[in-house]
């Protein structure tokens, strides 16, 4: 179980529950199931709560040093910075996001026979 949680220095971000002080990591597509509607920041005073209780972990503006990067994507696109996220939500992972591993040749039942085939017998 993940909660959101305030870290030193201003940010907010996922925590194991329990542990309130080691940031979590999550990978861009990791799929999360809050327990109650995602709930954020809109200004210093205000908060607002979405009506959704999922949202997929993104980044965005990789290119831009000068702000937050983490966020999630709601189901209707709408795209919420995890800083901005109000603080004590707990969140489950429900999918990993699938990630290419590099194909592997293997050898074919013709080019292994060949293998040890003398080439000026082919």
């Amino acid at each position: 179980m993940l909660i959101t949680t305030s870290f030193s220095g201003g940010t907010r971000g996922f925590a194991a529950e329990g542990e309130a002080n080691v940031a979590v990591c999550l990978l861009p597509g990791t799929e999360l199931a809050f327990d109650q509607d995602v709930k954020f920041d809109q200004s210093w005073i205000w908060k607002k709560t979405t009506n959704f209780r999922v949202a997929r972990f993104r980044k965005i503006d990789p290119y831009n040093p000068h702000r937050h990067h983490d966020a999630l994507e709601l189901p209707d696109g709408n795209v919420i910075l995890v800083t901005l996220l109000s603080s004590g939500q707990r969140a489950t992972v429900l999918q990993l996001p699938v990630t290419h591993q590099p194909e592997h040749t293997t050898p074919t039942a013709e080019g292994q026979s060949n293998r040890n085939t003398p080439a000026s017998a082919l």
